[in-house]
């Protein structure tokens, strides 16, 4: 089985909606099926990336709170 190749992006101290171009950007530059982590300390970055997935159509694996850290897997689909 081969490794899905992640992708990390630091995102913290940045406010709507740059954590979001961060992630437009970078997953433009990924191939399909590779990850992306996120971590972004914007209390609203839960609700704007569910937006941004519901819009793009990529795969949020999974979002988790770990402390003031925000932290998003996002897989490319598309």
């Amino acid at each position: 089985m081969e490794e899905v190749k992640q992708h990390d992006l630091d995102c913290k101290n940045l406010n709507c909606p740059m954590p979001i171009v961060k992630i437009a950007k970078t997953i433009r530059t990924m191939e399909i099926n590779e990850q992306l982590k996120v971590t972004a300390t914007d209390p609203a970055f839960k609700a704007d990336v569910e937006a941004w997935i519901r819009k793009t159509g990529h795969l949020l694996i999974s979002y988790t709170e770990e402390g003031k850290n925000r932290v998003a897997l996002i897989e490319k689909t598309k």
